[in-house]
């Protein structure tokens, strides 16, 4: 069987603000020296999908962005923004178009520390979705995390259930009991099985599919689609969801303070700095490239500065950017957003 894959590109990144913008954001920006992360997933996928059969999906105001670091393979703009199933429903029918049977679906902006851990999971993943099955990966957890979706497992590797973000006492049960893993929006199907999928479960977007097939415009297919999440429309509801476990060094690399988890440390905090001085200063994150930085006595603070932008706030702080955001729109700034 022949295998695709459906990145998925169009999140704004807004957590990441001052650096991530409407027309560049999260996934095509270097966080870490190591390259954009979309352009990390691509290669990830080196020796395992063909270029031709690689599906990038974003959004139209980040599509140049997008396109720059696509590395040869096929990127496709939405119409307007619909949730993960028009999405992923769609890039699975591009996929299959072009001749896939299997489809690997992958967030274009998580970290890997460990890729042949990854390889191996999805090895293991196209196996068990060749049988039929729809098929998600789940992260071993690091800690009682409560903004994330749990999965527990059930027997022979089925999927006993979804588990919402949970509440911080649900979550340190989960966490404590060994079993739960987390759910990293990454899936393996086959194309003819998630459309089956699709069809017993939403039916408007299967049809939407079927449509395509029949000629349809994209504008008009897209419009009829169910503007709703995977986890919500299939995943939680579907009879035969399997999971395959995953230990990788993962992160969602979901905000500022993430990024302690893939930057090295030193002892000012971390960051990417090419010149620092600090003077009694612990716990930092900074960013600033082609400029020296000086921390005198400063602790816990976040640091970043662009060419138009600079962002100055508390690590507690760092979930409260999007009422940045939402107040430079408000005064007519959103030039910066």
């Amino acid at each position: 069987m022949k295998l695709g894959a459906v990145i998925l590109a169009g999140g704004r990144g807004t957590r990441f603000w001052p650096l991530s913008r409407r027309i560049r954001p999260k996934q095509v920006i270097d966080l870490t020296g190591a390259g954009t992360l979309l352009a990390q997933t691509l290669a990830r996928l080196d020796g395992r999908v063909e270029p031709e059969l690689r599906l990038v999906v974003t959004g139209p105001d980040m599509e140049a962005a997008v396109r720059a670091e696509s590395g040869g393979a096929t990127v496709v703009v939405e119409p307007s923004a619909r949730n993960t199933l028009p999405a992923i429903a769609w890039g699975v029918w591009e996929a299959a178009r072009r001749g896939a049977d299997i489809v690997l679906v992958l967030p274009s902006d998580h970290h890997i520390a460990r890729p042949e851990a990854l390889g191996a999971a999805l090895d293991e993943a196209v196996r068990v979705a060749a049988s039929g099955a729809l098929v998600t990966l789940g992260i071993k957890p690091t800690r009682a995390e409560t903004g994330f979706g749990w999965i527990e497992p059930g027997a022979d590797g089925r999927v006993a259930r979804f588990i919402e973000k949970p509440p911080q006492a649900v979550a340190n049960e989960l966490f404590s009991g060994g079993k739960h893993l987390w759910n990293a929006g990454m899936f393996v199907f086959r194309v003819d099985s998630f459309r089956a999928a699709l069809a017993a479960h939403s039916p408007a977007t299967a049809g939407a599919l079927a449509a395509l097939d029949a000629g349809m415009a994209l504008a008009e297919a897209w419009s009829a689609t169910d503007a709703t999440s995977i986890d919500y429309a299939v995943m939680e509801r579907h009879n035969r969801v399997s999971v395959v476990p995953l230990d990788c060094g993962w992160s969602d690399v979901g905000s500022w303070p993430a990024l302690d988890e893939v930057l090295p440390a030193a002892p000012w905090g971390a960051g990417v700095c090419k010149e620092m001085v600090e003077l009694n200063s612990a716990g930092n994150l900074v960013h600033a490239e082609g400029k020296l930085v000086a921390l005198v006595g400063i602790s816990d603070l976040i640091v970043v500065d662009t060419p138009d932008a600079l962002l100055v706030a508390r690590r507690e702080d760092a979930q409260r950017l999007r009422e940045v955001i939402a107040a430079l729109d408000a005064r007519g700034l959103a030039r910066y957003t």
